[in-house]
């Protein structure tokens, strides 16, 4: 989903795979018979020369098929007598990770939008395919940032793109005196007593307030444009991760309200691979209604941390300045880098 200025003619823009080489786009107008040029690109830069692939009028849907599955797709929406918009996949088409996405898009309070392809935020890098890497690769990742422990790097290293590695940076998060990869275990041997509404929330208030380091060395690689495009990352990129995006939307002025979606899609994505291992448990004789909290992204987590920013902190910026070490001088920097 993505949000623009009311007074463009066309707004809640999106973009959505329907097979390898097809997307659907819709888009929301408040004009009738509006005539609209729909234009593709390889790249978000809005320099890139565009290849016009369809005209429609009255219409809020297109359907294009033919597309490259191994190159990155982007599209210039063009309504007549106005701005084009760019607008990209939320979710990126790769096989090794399925939490992939671009934060790109999303309105901030002044007006401006967020830039595609600058920075994403996914789940661990480690079954990406030789596939994943070339297309990523068209993406000019600069560098990544890892929020998982040394033992999940340990037992699933990331897979990246030549001329990545030098660019990796290991930011572990380990807050909840238990590792991941333990916690897991537990959970396999039926121990869900730990796994209460409380714990999970206390997992996302401590993300905030033990590891504002991590989050400092995050804006301040955001601050630099050779480390763009960036990617951010843990295992299954909804609550480390989750907690990183959140920071950066907020500073870059998105809504609470847009956070929060934002944090949710992680359960429409991660979906079908939860299906799986809940399939593991159960025939381990194990509910899946007592370990779903673990596997999911409640929004009663993002609210809680939202919350907590607001009371403890004021403000997400006010945060980073505080315990982070992050400058004003570099949020005005990202902001300039990030929006458009």
């Amino acid at each position: 989903m993505t949000f623009f200025e009311e007074t463009s003619p066309i707004f809640d823009a999106s973009v959505e795979r329907t097979a390898k080489d097809a997307v659907r786009i819709r888009w929301k107008t408040r004009r009738q018979n509006l005539s609209v040029s729909i234009y593709h690109r390889d790249s978000p830069e809005t320099t890139q020369r565009s290849q016009l692939i369809l005209q429609v009028k009255g219409q809020t849907v297109a359907e294009i098929k033919g597309l490259d599955p191994a190159r990155p797709c982007y599209f210039e929406i063009l309504p007549e007598n106005g701005t084009g918009l760019i607008i990209g996949e939320r979710r990126l088409p790769l096989h090794g990770a399925v939490n992939f996405r671009d934060l790109g898009g999303y309105q901030s309070r002044d007006g401006r939008r967020i830039k595609w392809g600058k920075i994403f935020r996914s789940d661990y890098l480690s079954r990406l395919t030789d596939a994943d890497l070339v297309f990523l690769q068209r993406l000019k990742i600069q560098s990544v940032c890892d929020f998982r422990t040394s033992n999940e790097v340990r037992k699933r290293p990331d897979r990246l793109p030549i001329g990545v590695p030098g660019k990796h940076f290991h930011l572990p998060i380990d807050h909840l005196k238990f590792d991941p990869t333990d916690l897991f275990e537990k959970l396999k041997r039926g121990d869900t007593s730990w796994l209460t509404r409380e714990f999970l929330i206390a997992g996302y208030i401590s993300n905030i307030d033990r590891s504002a380091a991590v989050w400092g060395a995050v804006f301040k690689r955001l601050a630099q444009p050779s480390y763009l495009p960036l990617v951010f990352h843990c295992t299954g990129g909804k609550d480390r991760t989750g907690t990183c995006a959140a920071l950066i939307l907020l500073t870059l002025g998105v809504s609470e309200k847009t956070v929060i979606y934002d944090h949710g899609l992680s359960n429409t994505f991660l979906a079908d691979v939860v299906d799986k291992i809940y399939a593991q448990f159960e025939a381990l004789g194990i509910n899946r209604r007592k370990i779903a909290p673990y596997f999911s992204a409640p929004r009663y987590c993002i609210e809680a941390l939202l919350d907590h920013l607001r009371k403890k902190y004021g403000s997400a910026a006010d945060y980073l300045k505080l315990k982070a070490g992050v400058t004003e001088e570099m949020l005005e920097r990202i902001k300039e880098e990030l929006l458009e």
